[in-house]
């Protein structure tokens, strides 16, 4: 029994980090079936762990939404709050490039709605918003800069390089042209 329950678990793990890379390369439309081949799975076993689409996103959403929530706790005793700060943004936008089209199907969900979107937007809201007081503090933000608005301009970014041909690049690009802008180097 124990043995079915590590294997149930290795399945799970495996389901949901294909899933990720999945999404990440075709988008919330991912196919379940392709997840299922390469996580060398069948569907069956991939439903028994994710009974629609949207439970199989919401896994992946919470996952990486966890992990800013991680990294964000990591770096917020950093030294340079400046470099915390845009270490983190950093790492949003590289998920959020990569998360095309997520937000956007879980908050339309039959099983979830914007209630499950809104509540990931706060865990990210109030894990990234000690680093930009502590940038704030350091004068190393423009006044008046919210984690909201930062959250917001990465969303656009993300929005607005999603059919690019490498949007990573162009997302990395335009966030280095708006950090100019929000939070200017010292001296």
């Amino acid at each position: 029994m124990t043995a079915q329950r590590a294997d149930a678990r290795r399945n799970y793990a495996r389901i949901l980090a294909v899933a990720e890379e999945e999404v990440a390369a075709h988008g919330a439309e991912a196919s379940l079936e392709q997840i299922a081949r390469v996580a060398g799975v069948g569907s069956a076993t991939v439903r028994r762990h994710f009974p629609n689409r949207g439970a199989l996103l919401q896994a992946v959403f919470s996952e990486r939404i966890e992990a800013l929530r991680t990294r964000a706790e990591e770096l917020a005793g950093a030294l340079d709050a400046r470099s915390a700060l845009l270490d983190w943004l950093g790492a949003l936008t590289s998920y959020a490039t990569s998360a095309r089209g997520l937000a956007d199907t879980l908050t339309h969900a039959e099983t979830e709605g914007p209630e499950y979107v809104n509540a990931c937007s706060a865990k990210l809201t109030g894990a990234a918003d000690p680093l930009l007081r502590r940038a704030a503090e350091a004068g190393a933000v423009a006044p008046g800069v919210t984690i909201t608005d930062l959250i917001t301009l990465v969303t656009g970014i993300a929005l607005a390089t999603e059919h690019h041909p490498d949007p990573a690049a162009e997302a990395d690009r335009l966030l280095a042209l708006t950090v100019r802008g929000v939070c200017p180097p010292s001296g």
